[in-house]
C-alpha cells in the first residue's frame, strides 16, 4: 500500500531531520511552519472532507478520517519527540547554571576570609 510506504517514510524523515538538527534556528522555524500547514490541512479537512476522502482513496486508505488518524498518529509522535527534546535540553541548561552558582559560591568565602585577615 501506498500509505504504508508515505508514514514510514514521513516517520523516518522527520525524525533524522529533527534529531540532527535540533535546537537550530531552521529547525525551529520549519516546526512553526509544519504546525501552520498541520492546522491550515485540519482546516480544510473540516470545511471540505470529500477532498480527504479523495487523497485517501488515492493513497490506498479506505476513509478519510483514517487518513487524518494516521495524519494524527504522525504528528503526535513528532509533538513527543520535541518535548522531550526541549526538556532534556532545560534539564542540562538547569545542571550548568546549578554547577556555576555552586563553583561561585565555593570561590566567595576564600575570597572574603582574605580580604577579612
Amino acid at each position: 500500500m501506498l500509505i504504508q510506504f508515505l508514514l514510514i517514510l514521513a516517520v523516518v524523515l522527520l525524525l533524522v531531520l529533527f534529531l540532527r538538527h535540533h535546537g537550530t534556528t531552521k529547525t525551529a522555524a520549519g516546526v512553526k511552519i509544519g504546525f501552520v500547514l498541520f492546522m491550515i490541512l485540519g482546516a480544510v479537512a473540516v470545511i471540505r472532507p470529500q477532498e480527504v476522502s479523495r487523497v485517501a482513496e488515492f493513497v490506498g486508505v479506505g476513509r478519510g478520517t483514517d487518513l487524518m488518524l494516521y495524519g494524527l498518529i504522525v504528528a503526535f509522535g513528532f509533538a513527543t519527540i520535541n518535548t522531550y527534546l526541549r526538556f532534556k535540553e532545560l534539564e542540562l541548561r538547569y545542571a550548568r547554571l546549578a554547577r556555576a552558582i555552586a563553583i561561585r559560591s565555593a570561590e566567595t568565602p576564600a575570597a572574603n576570609e582574605k580580604s577579612a585577615a
